[in-house]
């Protein structure tokens, strides 16, 4: 036996020996053994250090962290401490929840009783060993059991995180380890009894200025996401792996994010609350031993199911919240639809709005709007009523979630520029970026959107500029504009909502396009948004009313942009229920009233009803969702003259899908690709005017 050897056999004794100088107190918690836990860890481990902070205890950590020694103190190992003979260390009764928290998130961790030791790696039991027993008021050392324990404990020198390459498994591992980041934030919340801590303060900036009625177990979870797709976006723009930290990740995000480079540099940076840090490193270490090469490799491929970001959000919520998921209507936007959707929106600005350019239109029209919504006081008539010059082709994604329609709206740009891209760079930074609006309320995608445009725009060639940013805003479309952002510590936050209250009030808004979410059970029950919707309400004389969707909010919001610009085009891919609804007939006489041409794509899909195509074969959805859904396209482009007189309500055209998804899928993309001149010709064939067999009727 070297001495080396004898000297940890030694330690093992020494520490058996006060447990049991502890154990026969008859008075001993698991608390009064800790100190001879982490004596024993530091005399095995001489090379790492033993983290054993109250604090973070009680915000959620394991009982140890063992760190690589320097400055970065690297999280390699945790170990969870339950009271002597404790007999659930495999975490199947008492602690299931708490171990089974810390086995998917932690990839080596070691439960123990001071006794027994179970060790786990990667999710999945490795090795268990007692190193002693109780007899009588006594506890003894099983001298053949010491070599083992000493193997596992050297096991942790050189445990690493598992390598990572894929989306699907860094989504996974990323989701468990925000998850458990989220619980503990939500602790150190609630054990701040006088909300006077960092992250205090940073709860209420975000109810203050963003979410007014944001608990803090919401916060927990949108900061949780903050840190992790704030890791993420530094990650991907990161040319030496080896030397990723928590330091360098603050200064790695694009500039083209200002606000999730502010908020990570104050939440993530150097300023962090000591009871998260333990987490935040051990997700640094995952992010540096991901292959972000292989993991983003199919990024960009023509066909969306190779896209790990079109996937990469429904895959970390399905792991983080799946019931998050389901209520915030999360599923991703099939790409063939987005196709025909955004080619549709280009064909009618070309053909109906006579802009040449379609979605690349680059005309402008002035327009008078305050100046001071945002500033001060100021009352006379030049200061709050200036002439300003907008772009006509205004985008906004009001729903944007992972920006799959503003990227195709790119792509489709960049495309019918082909000839011209020497004038690409000077385009995207005046005539592309001050027109492309996107609104996410979700931390998580608006994260993941910002990443996916600026990729996008770096494939085409474009360099980003430091004083242009992509417009896409975390904001609550369904909630007015508040002029009252104020001026709270958290300027970069304030300066965020600020911005997004530039869209909703001034910018003139003419086409509005996404995938809504569809969720009955929305907490979006604002006033400003529930006022708009009295509209859709008036007379009906039922005694339920089932216009609470927010499909049907977004709608009304897009009406509302739409009827405030006085021209423009919505397009919606949305719960098809307004189609026929008997309480929705006033949303439809309003939608009438207001647009020139509406066109229904009904994708059909409803399995509640349990709809069959004509021919008897089975009916899909297009999502993995149980209602039905439709592709909606409103036109308002003014007074329409016909035959001498003005018409005052819509022309509707009709066209019904009905088959297997793949097929559904498969006919915007090739029988309609043209857009909307082939589906006028195509709808026409099923027209169905005004109240013909019930279709918009309003009576």
């Amino acid at each position: 036996m070297t001495d080396l050897d004898k000297s940890k056999y030694q330690a093992v004794e020494r520490y058996i020996a006060e447990v049991s100088k502890q154990f026969a107190t008859g008075e001993a918690t698991e608390h009064s053994y800790r100190p001879a836990l982490a004596s024993l860890l530091s005399d095995l481990l001489p090379e790492y250090v033993v983290t054993n902070e109250p604090r973070r205890i009680d915000c959620g950590a394991p009982d140890y962290i063992i760190s690589k020694g320097g400055a970065s103190k690297i999280p390699v190992a945790f170990v969870e401490a339950k009271d002597v003979n404790d007999r659930d260390l495999d975490g199947n009764r008492e602690h299931k929840e708490q171990f089974n928290r810390y086995k998917n998130s932690l990839d080596h961790i070691l439960f123990t009783d001071y006794l027994d030791f179970h060790l786990y790696e990667f999710g999945e039991f490795v090795d268990s060993v007692r190193i002693a027993e109780v007899r009588g008021n006594k506890v003894v050392v099983i001298q053949p059991n010491v070599t083992k324990i000493l193997e596992i404990v050297d096991s942790f020198s050189g445990a690493l995180p598992q390598k990572i390459t894929s989306a699907k498994k860094l989504a996974q591992m990323m989701a468990a380890k925000a998850k458990l980041l989220a619980e503990t934030i939500h602790k150190t919340l609630e054990n701040d009894t006088d909300k006077t801590g960092e992250l205090a303060g940073q709860w209420n900036a975000f109810k203050s200025i963003l979410i007014h009625d944001l608990t803090e177990k919401a916060f927990a979870n949108i900061y949780a996401q903050t840190i992790a797709y704030g890791m993420f976006a530094a990650r991907l723009h990161d040319k030496t792996p080896d030397t990723f930290s928590r330091a360098e990740a603050a200064t790695l995000i694009p500039e083209t994010n200002p606000f999730l480079r502010k908020i990570f540099q104050s939440i993530a940076g150097f300023d962090m609350d000591e009871s998260i840090v333990w987490i935040v490193d051990d997700l640094v270490e995952t992010f540096r031993v991901t292959d972000i090469s292989k993991v983003m490799k199919n990024f960009g491929q023509s066909s969306g199911q190779g896209d790990p970001l079109i996937h990469f959000y429904e895959d970390f919520l399905y792991h983080y919240d799946l019931k998050q998921k389901k209520s915030c209507g999360v599923y991703y936007t099939p790409e063939p639809v987005v196709d025909f959707m955004v080619n549709a929106v280009d064909e009618i600005l070309k053909d109906t709005f006579k802009l040449p350019m379609g979605l690349a239109d680059t005309s402008k029209v002035k327009l008078k709007r305050s100046n001071d919504l945002y500033t001060d006081n100021r009352t006379t008539d030049h200061k709050r009523h200036e002439e300003k010059e907008y772009h006509r082709v205004q985008i906004l994604d009001p729903a944007t979630g992972t920006a799959t329609f503003p990227a195709k709206i790119v792509r489709k740009i960049y495309s019918s520029m082909q000839g011209n891209l020497g004038a690409w760079q000077n385009y995207v930074d005046e005539h592309l970026l001050p027109r492309l609006n996107g609104f996410e309320f979700m931390m998580a995608p608006y994260a993941i959107a910002h990443l996916k445009l600026d990729l996008v725009l770096s494939e085409t060639g474009y360099v980003p500029q430091k004083n242009k940013r992509l417009r896409i805003y975390l904001t609550n479309s369904l909630e007015e504009c508040d002029p009252n952002t104020g001026t709270l510590f958290a300027q970069w936050l304030a300066q965020e909502a600020s911005e997004a209250n530039f869209v909703k009030r001034d910018t003139p808004v003419m086409v509005m396009i996404g995938n809504p979410p569809y969720s009955v059970s929305s907490s979006n029950k604002g006033e400003w948004i529930q006022n708009l919707l009295l509209d859709y309400k008036k007379n009906l004389n039922e005694k339920k009313i089932n216009l609470d969707d927010d499909y049907i909010k977004f709608i009304r919001l897009a009406h509302y942009y739409v009827e405030k610009n006085g021209e423009g085009i919505v397009a919606y891919i949305s719960n098809n229920s307004f189609i026929d609804g008997i309480t929705h007939r006033q949303m439809r006489f309003s939608l009438l009233q207001t647009f020139d041409e509406i066109y229904v794509l009904n994708l059909h899909g409803d399995s509640r009803k349990m709809e069959k195509a004509p021919d008897g074969r089975k009916d899909e959805n297009v999502f993995d969702i149980m209602q039905g859904v439709s592709i909606s396209i409103f036109v308002k482009k003014g007074s329409i003259v016909a035959n001498g007189t003005i018409q005052s309500i819509a022309k509707v055209y009709h066209y019904e899908l009905f088959g297997k998804r793949v097929e559904k899928i498969s006919l915007p993309q090739n029988t309609f690709h043209k857009g909307c001149s082939l589906a006028r010709t195509e709808f026409a064939s099923s027209a169905v005017f005004l109240c013909s067999e019930g279709f918009f009727c309003t009576k």
